[in-house]
């Protein structure tokens, strides 16, 4: 059997929406796409786009949560292109202090979000 899937979505749990909204926002440009809210408040959803891709990121803020998300050593992250100046994109989310990691032999480089998840940061044109 032979299955056909495509991506839909990533979800990252975080502990303050507001200031992850902010961030996404300033950092990458993602905008909400849309939301869902418990009708008791324990938890809301929202979905980010790039207006670019069918792919969403799903931030999950849960009411009841209120310690900081423990990262481990998962090496997971999201990875997402840069169009534009990428010198000039780095150098703005340096001087934002984002930056966590910088790999300037394969010439990449990661940001990291309020709560702790990694950006990896490429430039569109390069594969």
């Amino acid at each position: 059997m032979e299955i056909k899937a495509k991506f839909d979505h990533y979800n990252c749990n975080v502990l303050d929406l507001e200031k992850s909204l902010s961030f996404y926002d300033k950092a990458v440009g993602f905008k909400i796409h849309h939301r869902m809210e418990a009708e008791d408040g324990s938890y809301i959803i929202t979905y980010l786009t790039d207006h670019s891709s069918p792919f969403l990121l799903e931030l999950t803020w849960l009411r009841d949560w209120k310690n900081p998300y423990q990262m481990g050593d998962n090496e997971q992250h999201l990875c997402v292109r840069v169009e534009g100046d990428y010198d000039k994109i780095r150098q703005f989310h340096r001087e934002n202090g984002w930056i966590c990691y910088e790999n300037h032999e394969m010439g990449l480089y990661f940001i990291e979000d309020p709560d702790g998840y990694w950006i990896e940061i490429l430039p569109m044109n390069r594969k």
